[in-house]
């Protein structure tokens, strides 16, 4: 029988994809005339790129390879950016891909290799920048990719003074896409943020000077919508929407809750979930970076992130985006570095804007009232506000959430500063403006004497030689003492007044102990206070009422009129008789603050970058 002349060839141990061929043929020897032929890149740029196989292929070459192949490189770029100019699906989306990965590879070896190596793809970058002003939205991805892997360089200075201020706000305005927004959203930030403390960054001072509100206003609403995605992360870990009137709530209220069926609490769900609260927020988050930038150098910034109404019905305004995340983001914060660095950064903004008189008016008006979501994943819980209030209301209860949810005895001594230091600059506010504010002011005297009584029972782990540790006490003690001094001008009813002394003579014997442990630190007198010599420290003044009152319950005590264990209500009435017989000590200063500088936050504000950037790369290659 004649053989067949078909034979059986042997089974490869694994398939290889068509692209991954292609990867190799790219560098190996002898291959100009596959190179050259059309087809080659007509076939290479229609298959779908396997970035994990070219990272790996890429990374594997030493920088002196990529020399060898440099013809190989520079086609490749060549073709992929022609593919991007032609804007041919899916060949352009698989052109950016391919480039984004190559160029982040090939440009962090070089960084390590030499100069010389870097400026030979000094061409490819000028080809970046002018396809940049063509296919904006395709190559403002790539541009985050090389400024991102260079950042830690001088060769940034590249992008630095490359103008790409105009063609990505004019791709701002003309895009559609939120994601394509927020991209050059952060390209910007991310140039702007640049070593601005080392010289004058171009992008910075662009960022002074730029008026264009309806580029602002699409920036801002960019802006929300990462930061509604980023809240709705920490939503999907763990729904904490308040529950309503229900059957089983009735039930459970008058006594029969045995009845209704067991079900995981909300406490059993987060056991589960713990760690997963760890990874957020993801590094979309990064845009964070940009919205400081802009807050800092830009005041209608600020104005509209205020002020934007939301697309009703479908999204929330643009400032209850920011709250509402803020709120998740600072109620986990202790959970990493990385969450507590964008918490930082997110309560700067909020400081530029409450420093800011016309900006402050807006958050205290009812005008402007906002239903917030705010956080409800931690006990304890925040008291529920479904109606919409002043955005100042929801700020104050962030800020309460922030000194509850971060305990440890190794505090994170920034992040409370920052927290506490807005709660005194938003008193000042109220009481120089005599504002009145309805919110539930027992909660804050509560947590702020609450957090006074941590620091005296851990005060062996705050060694007074901490240069931070006067920067955490003092807008402590001058929040609590411009409360006594000054709260009838901003407190809603005489109740809530009542309600602060009570709550000072509860804590008496803490208040004396507290002093004890922290002396030298606290027996100052307010900095900005003039001729102080008459002043009293705000400590002193917190022990001088509580001591007013202790005496009055005593001698009315002596007097057979209160027994050993007097009702709050008794209390109460001796507290609002007393106020007659309290002599306080002259209190100016109290309500005074320095203005924020930026570089006093100058070390914290780099860390923030630098993790910024790395979740910027990060992004890009999602």
């Amino acid at each position: 029988m004649e053989a067949s002349p078909l034979t059986q060839q042997e089974r490869p141990s694994s398939l290889q994809p068509k692209i991954v061929r292609l990867y190799d043929v790219l560098f190996e020897d002898d291959n100009e005339q596959m190179l050259e032929s059309n087809g080659f890149w007509r076939e290479f740029f229609l298959l779908s790129p396997d970035t994990t196989r070219l990272r790996q292929k890429l990374e594997r070459l030493y920088p002196g390879d990529l020399l060898h192949y440099q013809r190989s490189t520079q086609i490749l770029f060549a073709q992929g950016t022609a593919q991007m100019k032609a804007e041919a699906g899916p060949m352009d989306e698989n052109a950016i891909d391919t480039l984004t990965v190559f160029l982040d590879v090939v440009w962090t070896k070089l960084i390590q290799f030499s100069l010389n190596s870097q400026m030979l793809l000094m061409g490819q970058f000028e080809m970046v920048v002018r396809i940049e002003e063509q296919v904006r939205r395709k190559a403002i991805r790539i541009t985050i990719t090389l400024i991102s892997g260079a950042y830690q360089t001088s060769l940034v200075s590249y992008f630095i003074h490359r103008d790409l201020f105009p063609g990505s706000i004019k791709y701002v305005q003309e895009s559609s896409s939120p994601d394509d927004q927020q991209k050059a959203f952060l390209l910007l930030g991310i140039l702007a943020n640049y070593n601005k403390f080392e010289f004058k960054n171009p992008y910075r001072l662009r960022l002074e000077d730029f008026v264009n509100e309806s580029a602002i206003r699409k920036l801002v609403n960019a802006f929300a919508t990462s930061l509604s995605v980023a809240r709705d992360q920490y939503v999907a870990i763990q729904e904490d929407k308040a529950e309503g009137w229900s059957i089983s709530s009735t039930l459970a209220y008058i006594g029969l809750g045995r009845l209704v069926p067991t079900q995981p609490t909300a406490l059993t769900r987060a056991l589960d979930v713990k760690g997963d609260f760890g990874t957020l927020p993801d590094a979309s988050i990064a845009i964070l970076l940009s919205a400081y930038e802009f807050a800092v150098a830009n005041k209608v910034f600020c104005h509209h992130l205020v002020s934007c109404p939301g697309d009703r019905g479908k999204q929330e305004p643009p400032f209850s985006s920011f709250l509402s995340f803020l709120s998740y983001l600072l109620q986990h914060a202790y959970r990493s570095s990385r969450a507590s660095s964008y918490g930082l950064v997110a309560l700067l903004i909020i400081r530029v804007i409450i420093e800011d008189a016309a900006l402050c008016k807006m958050l205290c008006d009812s005008e402007t009232a906002l239903a917030v979501r705010l956080c409800r994943q931690r006990q304890p819980f925040l008291p529920l506000t479904p109606k919409p209030r002043p955005p100042m209301a929801s700020i104050l209860d962030i800020l309460i959430d922030t000194v509850n949810h971060n305990l440890r005895r190794h505090l994170d001594m920034q992040l409370y500063i920052s927290a506490l230091g807005l709660i005194h600059r938003a008193l000042s506010y109220l009481t120089f403006t005599r504002t009145s504010l309805a919110y539930h002011w027992s909660l804050l005297w509560q947590t702020l004497i609450s957090f006074l009584r941590f620091l005296t029972t851990y005060a062996p782990s705050f060694p007074l030689q901490d240069p931070d540790l006067p920067l955490l006490l003092q807008p402590l003690l001058a929040a609590l003492a411009l409360s006594v001094a000054s709260g009838e001008s901003f407190l809603p009813d005489p109740a809530a007044y009542d309600d602060l002394f009570y709550k000072l003579v509860e804590a008496g014997d803490i208040l004396t102990r507290f002093k004890k442990a922290y002396g030298p630190l606290v027996d100052e007198v307010p900095p900005h206070s003039a001729a102080t010599a008459s002043k009293a420290p705000p400590v002193d003044t917190l022990i001088q009422v509580s001591a007013h009152y202790h005496d009055l319950v005593s001698a009315e005590r002596s007097k057979g009129r209160l027994g050993n264990n007097p009702s709050p209500r008794e209390v109460s009435k001796i507290i609002r008789q007393g106020y007659e017989s309290l002599s306080l000590s002259a209190m100016d200063g109290l309500d005074r603050w320095d203005r924020f500088r930026e570089g006093e936050e100058r070390g914290m504000l780099k860390r923030a970058a630098r993790i910024a950037v790395e979740d910027a790369k990060r992004l890009v290659k999602m």
